[in-house]
């Protein structure tokens, strides 16, 4: 895709969510510096390397520090090898964020739930987005990213890295499911 492609994109999303019917008041701030989200990791397979490219050049024009972990063409390979690395990235603390990005955003999920301490969440829409990080506290987003236009990637992605993790009655939760990771592991 072409500079010029994502500069667009950019200025379209910045400019407003409309096309997915967020308002105002239900964008969060911009690049989110409050919960000291600066580095996420991305990758894709082949399937999802269109997308991951332009979320590549996206997320970098917000300002974000995106580190990609391939796969780095079309060519056919294997998307629990490039899941597993977005996961890892995060699992270690060298990024705040993940998006691993394929065909569906099914399989690569279930990959990514598999690394300890990860909360991967396949979302599809405004709604998902949003509780995916309110209510779940996801650190890694999966996409299928031949089932969105280059707009609504970025539009999502945007909502995604910006919402914030409700805490309160969640952490509960949240508590439950990790607890449920440290008894299984054992």
């Amino acid at each position: 895709m072409p500079e010029k492609d994502y500069s667009r994109i950019v200025r379209n999303v910045v400019g407003g969510l409309h096309t997915l019917g967020v308002t105002e008041k239900d964008t969060p701030h911009p690049i989110n510096q409050r919960d000291h989200v600066f580095r996420v990791a991305i990758g894709s397979d082949h399937g999802g390397f269109e997308a991951k490219e332009i979320l590549k050049g996206f997320l970098g024009g917000l300002g974000y520090r995106v580190q990609d972990v391939g796969t780095f063409s079309k060519d056919s390979v294997d998307y629990p090898d490039f899941a597993l690395k977005v996961a890892l990235k995060v699992a270690r603390g060298e990024c705040e964020r993940g998006i691993m990005v394929d065909g569906a955003g099914i399989g690569s999920c279930m990959v990514c739930n598999k690394v300890r301490g990860i909360r991967a969440a396949l979302c599809y829409d405004r709604r998902t987005i949003i509780n995916s990080r309110e209510h779940n506290n996801a650190n890694i987003l999966t996409l299928g990213g031949p089932l969105h236009s280059p707009d609504e990637l970025c539009e999502l992605t945007k909502l995604w890295m910006e919402t914030r993790f409700g805490g309160g009655r969640h952490w509960p939760r949240i508590n439950k499911m990790m607890a449920v990771e440290r008894e299984r592991s054992r």
